[in-house]
């Protein structure tokens, strides 16, 4: 985490979380493109938890792992959207109970490239950590008709939203929270998600480098959970102005 002395200047040149909601129980916000969720030892630039240690000093002692307090669930650095925050223990046992559980809802709206005929899928390749370079690669569900046990279990569900020349605009719900899992789940689907060079081919790359967007377009623009008096809450954001322009002008 960064020094008291550097917490003093959040804000002035770094991209900030913006507040959706707030109450005794939990925080949502909207995480911006850009924007590390949380830190380790080797990373020192600031994040989400640095951001929100300044505003909410007492979210130090909350959850199981000091450097991730109050934190329940993860974006990438240049993805962004809703993430719900833990102010108490109660509240982040709570809410741990129904992410282990798999009944917090989840939903993203990403471009990706290619036209994608069928109007849902349901992707479920196990996911393992790549050789190559730090990523994660999907595998087959089944090696010869008998189930793969390699590598760990994701479920991806898409369904298409609006059909382009040479893209596809997708609502995605997934049931499992995997390291990049909807990244990786395009990919080996064949339709890469645009502004991802991780995830791309020789031929998106070149894509992304004409696009130049500076993000991944993935947004993860609505989620629902059930808080402490057992009533469910459900967020919804827009899609952030670049995204919005880019839809505009892409064919």
């Amino acid at each position: 985490m960064i020094s008291k002395q550097d917490k003093q200047i959040i804000g002035k040149d770094m991209v900030k979380y913006k507040k959706v909601f707030e109450n005794d129980e939990f925080i949502v916000v909207n995480k911006p493109a850009g924007l590390l969720v949380h830190g380790s030892d080797h990373i020192k630039e600031e994040t989400l938890v640095d951001q929100l240690l300044v505003e909410y000093p007492a979210l130090s002692k909350v959850g199981e792992d000091p450097a991730r307090p109050g934190i329940m669930h993860r974006l990438d650095r240049l993805a962004s959207g809703l993430l719900v925050v833990a102010k108490t223990e109660d509240s982040f046992a709570n809410l741990k109970n129904q992410f282990k559980k798999r009944t917090i809802e989840k939903y993203y709206t990403t471009l990706v490239f290619g036209n994608i005929e069928r109007d849902s899928v349901e992707i479920d390749f196990p996911l393992i950590r790549s050789t190559k370079g730090n990523k994660m690669a999907a595998i087959p569900a089944t090696v010869h008709g008998v189930k793969n046990e390699e590598g760990r279990n994701a479920s991806t569900r898409f369904e298409v939203v609006k059909r382009f020349i040479n893209f596809t605009l997708l609502k995605v719900k997934i049931k499992t929270g995997r390291t990049h899992q909807i990244r990786a789940h395009m990919a080996a689907y064949g339709n890469p998600i645009v502004g991802d060079e991780v995830y791309s081919t020789k031929k998106t790359k070149a894509k992304n480098k004409k696009i130049n967007l500076g993000r991944i377009f993935l947004v993860a623009d609505k989620l629902s959970f059930v808080d402490l008096k057992g009533e469910k809450q459900t967020f919804e954001i827009e899609l952030p102005e670049e995204l919005k322009e880019l839809l505009k002008v892409v064919k």
